[in-house]
Parts: structure tokens; C-alpha cells; sequence
């Protein structure tokens, strides 16, 4: 297995590609290639997206069939079958490095901030499991003077939600924890451009 920073590496590579229109095309989904990954896989990468349609990892990163772990859930949160999924992954295929990857124009971000402005009595319960999750980063934001420029404050709020659930993935599992310690593991966080297609990481 290569180490966290050559993974590292590999990632700002094929967002590269993915950037400048050069892609690798798909040499790594043909028969002989699916045919190799049935006994078993060995991802370099896990990440932990958002479901937005338009935020697919393995394309934004020029990365096929067996590259990344991927977890996917509406505004990159944190919650414990996040953390067992990412657990599973580092245990079972000792794969060094974790991204939490949010975006640009995050709907479950802006659902969060809608909330807030205009608190709402007949949201599903199950949404509002996702916006509870995001509500106590932003919320400290929202009674800023933030809250008079809506465009910094979302795009405020959207780095604040990355950079805190990857603080929750280093210090909410003991597992990971160690891992981390022992060097075996990397967290970080990133957030994806709609804009640009590019791939900004934050590392420690």
C-alpha cells in the first residue's frame, strides 16, 4: 500500500487531469480489469462526500474500479455508520488516507441556513437529522456579521462544516485515533469547486 502522501499526490494528480479536460479515459473498467477485483479490492483512498449528483469522486479525481472507498451522504456529516463505514475501510484494507470532500453550493449547508432564518414546522425528521448535524457549526456564523453578506456567510459555513467533521473523523473513533498516532493514517479535508472542477485540500 503506498503512503498517505502519495495518495495524497494521486488525487491532486487525477483532479488535475480532470481539470484540464485530459482524462485518463477508461482503460481501468474493462473485462480483465472488473475480472481482478472480484476476490477483492484495495482502495487508496477513502472519501467521504456529499451525495450531490454533481460531486462523483472517482470522475472528479480521474480515479476507476477499485481506486477509492467511497461514502457518500448529503453534506459530508459525520455520523456513526460514517465513522464504522471509514473504520471498516482503514481496518480491513489498511488504506492510509481519508478526505472529506464538501463543495461549493452545498444544499444541505443552505438548508441549514434556511432553517436558521426561517425555522420550519413540517421538515421530515429524517432531514433535519442531516441539518442538526451541520446546525452547530453554522449557527455561531449566522449571528455574525455574516449574516449580512449570504454568499460568504454560505461559503463560510461550507469550509467550517468540511473542517469540522474531519476534526470529528481524527478525534471521534478510537480506531482512527490510533491509527493516526501510529502514523498509519491520514485525515484531511477538501473542499470541490463547482465552478473550477478544482480540488482545494486542507491539510494539517
Amino acid at each position: 500500500m503506498i503512503s498517505a502522501d502519495e495518495a495524497l499526490q494521486r488525487l491532486r494528480e487525477g483532479n488535475a487531469r480532470f481539470v484540464s479536460g485530459h482524462r485518463r479515459g477508461d482503460p481501468l473498467v474493462d473485462p480483465v480489469h472488473k475480472g481482478s477485483l472480484i476476490s477483492g479490492q484495495n482502495p487508496f483512498a477513502i472519501i467521504l462526500g456529499c451525495s450531490d449528483s454533481r460531486v462523483p469522486a472517482e470522475i472528479i479525481f480521474d480515479q476507476g474500479l477499485g481506486d477509492l472507498f467511497v461514502i457518500r451522504v448529503a453534506g459530508n456529516i459525520v455520523a456513526p455508520s460514517q465513522i464504522g463505514s471509514v473504520e471498516f475501510a482503514a481496518a480491513r484494507y489498511g488504506t492510509p488516507l481519508v478526505v472529506v470532500l464538501g463543495h461549493s453550493m452545498c444544499g444541505a449547508v443552505m438548508a441549514t441556513i434556511d432553517d436558521l432564518e426561517h425555522p420550519a414546522e413540517n421538515t421530515s425528521k429524517n432531514v433535519l437529522s442531516i441539518v442538526n448535524r451541520i446546525r452547530p457549526t453554522v449557527e455561531p456564523l449566522f449571528h455574525t456579521d455574516l449574516r449580512k453578506e449570504p454568499d460568504k456567510l454560505l461559503q463560510t459555513a461550507i469550509r467550517a462544516n468540511i473542517l469540522a467533521a474531519t476534526n470529528h473523523l481524527q478525534h471521534g473513533s478510537q480506531m482512527l485515533e490510533q491509527l493516526i498516532q501510529q502514523c498509519q493514517l491520514k485525515i484531511v479535508g477538501a473542499e470541490y469547486s463547482l465552478e473550477t472542477g478544482k480540488v482545494e485540500f486542507f491539510e494539517n
